[in-house]
Parts: structure tokens; sequence; C-alpha cells
């Protein structure tokens, strides 16, 4: 079996105990919630149509997904690389 391009770091430690358990948003698997990667759903709209309609008239949630390392990596919200790169994604 070949080794992951970047290393994983989980900070689990035992002091702190068990850590509860998400599902994940992608394939609904079952993983502790500190092995998640965390991305925000929801809109992202133009700037020229937040000034037309004007700031006070829109609202807009942004909820937050947590996935897998296999979904994360999938969905591009991981990238490969030294200590596994994150960015911040809308999804």
């Amino acid at each position: 079996m070949s080794k992951a391009p970047y290393v994983r770091e989980y900070k689990q430690s035992k002091a702190r105990g068990k850590d509860y358990m998400v599902r994940c948003d992608g394939c609904g698997r079952k993983v502790p919630r500190f092995k998640t990667f965390v991305a925000y759903r929801g809109l992202k709209l133009d700037y020229d149509i937040v000034r037309m309609v004007g700031r006070k008239n829109i609202s807009i949630t942004r909820v937050k997904a947590y996935y897998c390392p296999k979904c994360a990596r999938n969905l591009g919200i991981v990238q490969p690389g030294k200590l596994g790169r994150r960015k911040d994604v809308w999804i």
C-alpha cells in the first residue's frame, strides 16, 4: 500500500478524552470530529448584484459542512503537499 503524498496531522490527545463523531456531508461516513475538514456551504453573490439590490435587503446563510479526509481530497478542499495545505472553499 502506498503512502499518502502529504502528512496527516491530527491534534488529538489522550487528555481530551473521546471526541464525538460527526457524519461526513459528502459520503455519510461517521468520522471523529478532529479528523474532519470544514468547508462552508452557501451563496456567494457578485459585488455588482449586492450593490444594485442593497446589502440590507440580502440575507445569506452560511452552513458549516464537515468532510472526511477522502471526500476533502476529492472535492479539492485539501491539497496534497507539505502538511496537507488547506484552502478556503465555498461549495
